[in-house]
């Protein structure tokens, strides 16, 4: 039975712990091809994808970890600012409220800093998928296109739920935008927005059952002559 849109968005989480069972070109080609579908302000399709799998990941991860030490000497080399500073309520208490969630899937307390940095670091790794994309666009798009960018992120990993696929968003990468660009290809006239990773979730990693709170319609929206 096909999974539907609403249930698809309703089970839909950010994955991070994968299995290693490998995911082939044509099940990515496939989700590309049914999230290009996404709309896009004057047709741009503004989205440039790169993926990458076996040595190309591995090229990425071993890029990205060299360049480590540089990049914490001083003011990291940000792609762009993930998050306003400074991140102002209500914002900051649901971004919080997500990290506490998380790390207490996996028995890390607050007061466990080695912890929480061992587990930031699966990052690095795309939390054991197999397969990593990278989604950039060209640094003369504008706001508008960085919202269908939006859209297009949205339809692939709701297409890789329908295909029992799971996914993770990583705006972290956008924290390393040289190593990634140079592993993979990225042109210096393009923006790394974030990383994908893809793959089968561990049914078995407790931090698998974390969910996330949503603020209710009437926190977010007004209605008006109904």
């Amino acid at each position: 039975m096909t999974l539907s849109v609403s249930d698809a968005l309703r089970q839909r989480i950010s994955t991070r712990a994968f299995l290693d069972t490998p995911v082939s070109e044509d099940q990515v080609r496939g989700l590309l091809e049914l999230a290009s579908r996404a709309p896009s302000g004057g047709n741009l399709q503004p989205w440039q994808v790169h993926v990458v799998a076996g040595e190309a990941r591995q090229r990425v991860i071993d890029a990205v970890k060299a360049s480590q030490a540089e990049h914490f000497k001083g003011e990291p080399e940000l792609e762009y600012r993930v998050y306003p500073k400074p991140l102002e309520e209500p914002w900051y208490s649901r971004r919080f409220a997500c990290g506490e969630a998380m790390y207490a899937s996996i028995g890390i307390d607050r007061e466990d800093k080695t912890g929480r940095l061992i587990q930031f670091a699966r990052n690095f790794e795309f939390f054991g998928a197999p397969v990593g994309l990278f989604v950039s666009l060209h640094t003369s798009m504008q706001p508008g296109q960085w919202s269908d960018c939006g859209m297009f992120i949205q339809s692939f990993v709701l297409a890789a739920e329908e295909a029992g696929l799971a996914t993770c968003c990583q705006e972290f990468w956008a924290a390393f935008p040289k190593a990634v660009k140079g592993a993979v290809g990225i042109g210096g006239d393009y923006t790394l927005f974030c990383g994908i990773a893809l793959g089968h979730a561990d049914p078995d990693a407790p931090i698998n059952t974390t969910r996330t709170a949503r603020a209710g319609v009437d926190e977010f929206a007004r209605f008006e002559g109904f």
